[in-house]
């Protein structure tokens, strides 16, 4: 009883979920806030990859000399996975297990909602035996942070895109061809909204602007085509369309089987697997196809971008952003408290507890583009899309049909409308 009651007590450290850049900063935070209080911290491989199993032997005792430079660094030194625990109780039980054989005290867990639901699940079961704290990892930006403030990585992940993206406007001028660049963003469209807005691109596509409407995979084909046109009309052939991934989950999935390169596989969390479905590819010929039955040849390229952007090394705003983090989950759970997302919000640290924000199907809700809100409004009035004033002379219709190769009257018939909120049938 002496030898335990001298028992320094441990905070484990685990990963969940995609990478994002920051992690290795929170990782450093977390570790030395947490040596300097007098603890000894441990670090779990592989997220809940074997905790899960009830593995409790892929750790490594972490020390500030291992740490105190990988802030500067992408990926994490402790990997990552996708495993979720809350898929049963069996599977939860078996990482209470783990934990208690690690003589686990504190946990802080890194991740997005995925693994902030399974933190929230672990900390029910623990019932306070293990005290736990999370802290929001996302590029999506897509959880419901204080202040509008972002998810760490989320500013990293932008400035990347925005450099591949402005790259690829000066090459679609060049060459005289267009680029649909696929960006990540399962549930919300920050991500390609954040790139396409700072770059500049001819026009974002994300899931929101269709509000809470089921669409037509012809409706996104509807949109590019038509804009391709007005650019046409402007001398212009050529641009980038920026298309947020996550407008795969708004489309009819019956309709989608249809087509080829499709693949509606999901992963452990039951989300579908957005990399399997060419979303870039099936616009890019779809809408080549109806500009070559009109006689109209379109140089059309797909890029997604994402996976070059989870482990680019942080910049400045995510280095200083995940120190903050870091050393207010450790002071959080010190002070004798658990269970909440850790944020920080004008330099105030600021918990959300997870009760608060796990909804009816208990999982974390997510935060979406606000498609009111002034700054969107901003972003679409520098976008070329089709308006309603491109209707208020029959001449400007006339000239646009014209340049489509189409008639008048089926111009206005197919893409009029696009001028809807949303833009639906």
């Amino acid at each position: 009883m002496k030898e335990d009651h001298y028992r320094k007590k441990t905070l484990a450290i685990l990963v969940g979920g995609g990478p994002a850049p920051g992690i290795n900063g929170v990782i450093r935070s977390v570790t030395i806030e947490a040596i300097n209080s007098g603890l000894s911290v441990t670090g779990i491989y592989d997220g809940f990859e074997y905790l899960s199993k009830g593995d409790s032997s892929h750790t490594r005792e972490l020390r500030i000399d291992d740490v105190s430079r990988i802030h500067f660094d992408g990926g994490s030194i402790l990997h990552t996975s996708r495993v979720n625990p809350a898929k049963s109780k069996e599977m939860l039980d078996a990482t209470l297990k783990a934990l208690t054989q690690l003589s686990v005290d504190y946990l802080v867990t890194i991740g997005g909602d995925d693994t902030a639901t399974s933190a929230y699940k672990i900390d029910e079961l623990a019932k306070g035996q293990i005290q736990v704290a999370h802290i929001p990892k996302t590029i999506d930006n897509d959880l419901p942070l204080p202040g509008n403030m972002p998810t760490f990585g989320y500013q990293t992940a932008r400035d990347f895109g925005f450099h591949i993206v402005q790259s690829l406007m000066v090459d679609a001028a060049t060459t005289r061809r267009w680029y649909y660049v696929i960006s990540m963003g399962r549930k919300a469209g920050h991500l390609a909204l954040g790139i396409g807005k700072s770059a500049g691109a001819t026009l974002t596509i994300i899931g929101e602007e269709f509000r809470d409407r089921t669409i037509s995979f012809e409706t996104v084909c509807d949109i590019l085509e038509v804009s391709i046109i007005k650019r046409m009309a402007l001398g212009n052939p050529y641009g980038v369309a920026v298309l947020a991934e996550g407008i795969i989950t708004r489309i009819d999935q019956e309709e989608l089987k249809q087509h080829p390169y499709v693949n509606l596989e999901k992963d452990l969390h039951g989300n579908i697997r957005l990399s399997e479905i060419d979303i870039g590819r099936i616009t890019k010929d779809e809408v080549r196809r109806r500009f070559r039955e009109r006689g109209i040849n379109v140089t059309i390229v797909n890029k997604d971008i994402g996976y070059e952007l989870r482990c680019a090394a942080p910049n400045p705003f995510d280095c200083e952003y995940t120190q903050d983090l870091g050393y207010a989950a450790v002071r959080y759970l010190l002070e004798g408290n658990s269970g909440a997302i850790v944020t920080v919000d004008k330099g105030q640290l600021i918990p959300i507890k997870f009760k608060d924000i796990i909804s009816e199907k208990g999982k974390i809700e997510t935060r979406e583009v606000d498609v009111d809100s002034d700054s969107y409004q901003v972003a679409r009035k520098y976008m070329i899309r089709l308006e309603a004033n491109d209707f208020d002379e029959i001449k400007n219709v006339a000239r646009l049909a014209l340049i489509g190769n189409m008639k008048t009257e089926e111009f206005i018939a197919k893409f009029k409308y696009l001028i809807n909120d949303p833009p639906v049938k």
